[in-house]
């Protein structure tokens, strides 16, 4: 059976954090996003900050965590076992998951490949969500595609970095 990499998951939990520092800097696209975003100095100094990323870290986790069985394709192949005793070999049907698994256990686990999964679920997932909610709210297009930009580019990097830890 397919296990969950948790270090995998927990480096990849730190890549929004990471990416968030970057991306929504002042000079990059903090600037626009807080005027975007109805965001003032005095609102986030105001913040609970250690509550704030803390919630972030353990969201960032849920998605990291979610994330493996999304980028990794041998995740399907184990649920196709899900009610049978794989790790005995020698019953047909763990014979016939050790043989599967020696065929394709190591396909497609590159950071690129994992990458193209992370972007298509923030582009197709993501965005949609994202952007109905936006466009309820009255938010500009710029506000979107910042939110919505940082999502897949983070979500990208998650995806190649899950896919490629073994």
């Amino acid at each position: 059976m397919m296990k969950i990499n948790f270090v995998a998951v927990l480096i990849a939990t730190l890549v929004p954090m990471v990416l968030g520092f970057i991306w929504y800097h002042k000079n990059v696209f903090g600037k626009t996003w807080m005027e975007e975003s109805g965001m003032t100095e005095e609102k986030a100094k105001g913040a609970n900050m250690p509550l704030i990323f803390g919630l972030s870290f353990v969201f960032s986790f849920l998605l990291a965590f979610i994330l493996q069985p999304a980028v990794i394709h041998q995740f399907a192949i184990t649920s196709l076992f899900y009610k049978t005793p794989v790790e005995d070999v020698t019953s047909p049907e763990g014979a016939l998951f050790k043989q599967i698994m020696d065929m394709f256990g190591h396909s497609w686990r590159t950071f690129k490949h994992g990458s193209l999964h992370g972007f298509i679920i923030g582009f197709f997932l993501v965005m949609p969500v994202f952007a109905t909610n936006a466009l309820f709210e009255r938010r500009s297009f710029k506000y979107v595609a910042i939110n919505v930009g940082y999502w897949i580019v983070a979500l990208t990097i998650m995806g190649g970095i899950i896919s490629c830890m073994e």
